[in-house]
């Protein structure tokens, strides 16, 4: 089957879309996604001193999707936050997303850390039908005997794959 017909009109718009700078939507201001503001977010979980847990993606069932794991998998399934080493996770990882710093910093936006003013919450952009969108996720990734069910790096203490996993799932 040949691939579908773009309309012409239909490419300029996405392209002058991707161009704008500093509009809704554009790389420098995506749009919230599920109206969950990243710096908002971090700001409440520093002033209460806690950790985030993502309401609209919970650590439970929900969020691994029905019939995907057997209940007796899912029964042993225990959602854990990680524990860091130092941000050089991130950094051993850069090469998984790209070669390409400035599509990088665009996907997992710079100044997210797990030593200052850690919170447990993160967030990565995606491209989607024109738009950036920013995406927010707590740190709860789902384990079996403490090892990851999905996404998971070479590197045992390296958990940006998996959280970029669940930003994109979710």
């Amino acid at each position: 089957m040949p691939p579908p017909v773009v309309p012409h009109g239909m490419i300029l718009k996405v392209m002058n879309e991707r161009n704008m700078k500093g509009g809704m939507g554009s790389d420098t201001n995506p749009l919230t996604f599920m109206d969950q503001d990243y710096n908002l977010l971090q700001d409440y979980c520093l002033k209460t001193r806690q950790k985030f847990v993502d309401e609209f993606f919970p650590p439970d069932v929900r969020s691994i999707g029905e019939g995907l794991l057997t209940p007796e998998v899912m029964a042993r399934v225990e959602w854990i936050r990680p524990t860091w080493k130092g941000n050089c996770w991130f950094l051993a990882s850069v090469g998984a997303l790209t070669f390409q710093t400035k599509l990088l910093h665009k996907v997992v936006p710079e100044g997210q850390s797990f030593r200052h003013n850690y919170t447990g919450l993160f967030h990565f952009r995606f491209w989607r039908f024109g738009k950036w969108y920013d995406v927010v996720v707590d740190d709860k990734l789902p384990t079996i005997n403490r090892q990851l069910i999905f996404v998971k790096s070479k590197t045992f203490y390296e958990f940006w794959p998996a959280l970029l996993e669940k930003a994109y799932a979710k």
